[in-house]
């Protein structure tokens, strides 16, 4: 199944395809198209999701700070529909 990812970096609409093939998430793809340095934020990902007891801590952490990279209105396209 074609994936593509939609999405808004400092406030320029953007559209990429994705696979999990070289990408774990949406997030780690949009990050590596606009050339954004992941590693200190994997790094506390990792840690929150160590010492956390749900998903939901470590989706808002994420959330969070991808919103503070710039990036918004992050969402799949699946097989070109919305």
């Amino acid at each position: 199944m074609a994936h593509k990812v939609r999405y808004k970096f400092k406030g320029v609409a953007k559209e990429i395809s994705f696979s999990y093939s070289l990408h774990q998430n949406m997030h780690e793809a949009v990050a590596d198209a606009e050339g954004v340095d992941l590693t200190h934020f994997l790094q506390t990902e990792q840690q929150i999701a160590s010492i956390s007891k749900g998903k939901a801590t470590v989706r808002n952490f994420r959330d969070a700070e991808f919103v503070k990279m710039g990036f918004t209105e992050l969402y799949f396209l699946k097989n070109g529909q919305e």
